[in-house]
């Protein structure tokens, strides 16, 4: 069988999988690949871009199941490798450069929901870096962990994990963390910062970090996304901004930031229920531009990147998680000819 061929499989037994959910459209955009199928729910996607070589980069993707795990699949969307063993693995992300005992490691970090804890592995080897797993919402009665996103802070590389949850109270309802070296070869996360508001009307799972210009962004489902400083330092948690309000057909999900320049761009957010794509603008008062739709079936999660991988994906690469256990590659360039 054909790559090719492969891919046109993946959607026809994904479309037939999801015949209760909303059709894709005649005119959705098709994926450039599909990756193999992890064992039992796909999630979540994060790109580790490798510096050295990025035709050797990788998508990292959870398997959401109590028997589930941490995914590597290749530029072709073939699995590398896995880590498994996970209970209910929801979002993950990733962060370049942590120092661990003297050493600088690129990272992927994820939300271990039935042991409500962070796990966090190395890259590209899938190593764990975490003793077996980080509490959060310590003390809290709820504390089941989902959405989970990164924060570099340029101004001097100090790492924040911002972590969301299932259920939880209408303000404080993200915790952000530092990530630490323990000294033992591991790393530890102490919270720094309780902020964010919550609708009450269903959860937050998806979450967004802008590194350059300093946003947080998440989306509290049915209702619109919510738009934060990411720097704890700044000692300022007003909510900036509660777009996205209109035009959803019900869930709020992933959002991807795709810069342009070093102050414009895009954010993309799920539709989740339509099976498209909201975009917006990254400057801004985040203005609507349009909406695209793509062939991934109820998607929680996506990330994007303006690498091309040699040309592989002109434009930049996005990935998005569709229902039948597997994640949609998507070209940029095929998505920006659908926004004008």
């Amino acid at each position: 069988m054909t790559r090719l061929t492969l891919i046109y499989t993946s959607l026809a037994l994904a479309l037939v999988a999801c015949n209760d959910h909303a059709p894709v459209a005649e005119n959705a955009l098709k994926p450039a690949a599909v990756t193999d199928p992890v064992e039992h729910d796909t999630d979540d996607p994060a790109i580790w871009i490798n510096r050295k070589d990025t035709l050797q980069s990788l998508i990292i993707g959870t398997d959401k199941d109590s028997q589930g795990a941490l995914y590597a699949f290749d530029l072709n969307g073939r699995i590398v490798r896995k880590s498994e063993g996970l209970k209910r693995p929801n979002n993950v992300d990733i962060a370049y450069d942590v120092p661990v005992n003297g050493r600088l490691v690129d990272v992927a970090v994820l939300t271990e929901r039935e042991t409500r804890k962070i796990r966090i592995f190395s890259l590209p080897d899938l190593n764990p870096l975490d003793n077996g797993g980080i509490p959060v919402f310590a003390g809290e009665q709820q504390a089941d962990p989902m959405g989970l996103a990164m924060y570099t802070r340029p101004s001097d590389s100090a790492v924040f994990v911002i972590v969301g949850r299932k259920e939880g109270p209408a303000e404080g309802y993200l915790w952000q963390y530092r990530l630490l070296n323990d000294g033992r070869g591991n790393l530890k996360a102490e919270v720094v910062r309780k902020f964010g508001r919550y609708s009450g009307k269903k959860e937050v799972e998806a979450i967004a970090v802008d590194n350059q210009l300093g946003f947080v962004y998440y989306s509290d489902e049915t209702a619109g996304v919510r738009k934060y400083f990411a720097d704890p330092d700044k000692k300022d948690d007003r909510e900036l901004d509660f777009f996205a309000q209109q035009g959803f057909a019900s869930d709020h999900e992933g959002i991807s930031v795709y810069p342009v320049t070093d102050s414009t761009g895009y954010l993309l957010v799920s539709n989740q229920q339509a099976n498209t794509f909201m975009i917006f603008k990254r400057e801004g008062a985040n203005a609507f531009v349009a909406e695209v739709p793509v062939s991934t079936i109820e998607s929680d999660g996506s990330d994007i990147t303006p690498v091309t991988f040699g040309g592989k994906y002109p434009g930049g690469l996005f990935v998005a998680m569709s229902n039948g256990r597997v994640f949609h590659y998507y070209s940029w360039k095929d998505i920006e000819g659908r926004m004008k």
